[in-house]
């Protein structure tokens, strides 16, 4: 599993020009689903992302779950994108849609039993996803 993590101001994920997802401060997760991943390395990548300590308080670095703050997970298979020869994609490393879903959906369960507060874009949707990034401050995570 592979997420691109970003601490946020606001983010939102819109379909169809609705508004399907959305949080103010908190963790925007663009998350990749690979050929191997399994249900165990989702269930740690929403850990991962959930006790990343990404927010600075007059103590130290804090996390989303310290602090009470919403995630918004975003489907995004093209972060397993090689890239490596010519001009032109290839996705051949990430997992196909009907694997990849209950792996993301994996990764929104774990971060709903530990406590988080979750929005979601849509899967295999077209979506349009907006943040105001905060920092900045984005990590690339591969469990």
């Amino acid at each position: 599993m592979r997420a691109v993590v970003s601490r946020v101001a606001s983010a939102s994920v819109t379909v169809e020009d609705a508004v399907v997802g959305e949080i103010g401060p908190g963790l925007l997760a663009l998350v990749g689903a690979g050929r191997d991943d399994d249900a165990t390395r989702a269930r740690a990548l929403a850990r991962k992302v959930h006790e990343l300590r990404v927010f600075p308080t007059d103590d130290g670095a804090r996390s989303a779950d310290d602090l009470g703050l919403p995630v918004l997970v975003v489907s995004q298979f093209t972060l397993y994108a090689d890239t490596r020869k010519g001009r032109r994609p290839s996705w051949a490393d990430a997992a196909p849609g009907e694997v990849a879903e209950p792996l993301v959906e994996e990764v929104v369960a774990e971060l709903r039993r530990r406590g988080g507060t979750v929005a979601t874009g849509v899967f295999g949707a077209r979506m349009r996803v907006a943040s105001v990034n905060d920092g900045p401050m984005t990590l690339l995570l591969d469990v």
